[in-house]
């Protein structure tokens, strides 16, 4: 369940979220639902908040996994013997 606001907390509605983010009011509201980023309904009717400060979790999570997958597909392409340093390398640099 998405956490309640943090007092004090910047809080964006999710029409300027999916702005930052380029992604669809919905997508925002399933990323809060998922935990991804923290938000909260206030008010009443309520109306989804979403802390900035999850923005910026979110956006450096996101940085940080493609930068694993750019490491993964780096290793996959990479031959043993230039991976244990024995034997022909394939593709010299």
């Amino acid at each position: 369940m998405p956490e309640s606001p943090v007092p004090g907390a910047r809080m964006l509605a999710p029409a300027q979220v999916a702005e930052m983010l380029t992604l669809s009011i919905d997508d925002v509201i399933s990323l809060v639902l998922e935990a991804r980023l923290r938000g909260s309904k206030v008010g009443t009717p309520g109306q989804w908040r979403i802390e900035a400060e999850s923005v910026v979790d979110y956006l450096d999570e996101q940085a940080e996994e493609a930068r694993r997958m750019a490491l993964w597909r780096q290793s996959n392409a990479a031959s043993f013997p230039e991976l244990w340093g024995r034997g022909h390398v394939s593709k010299p640099d």
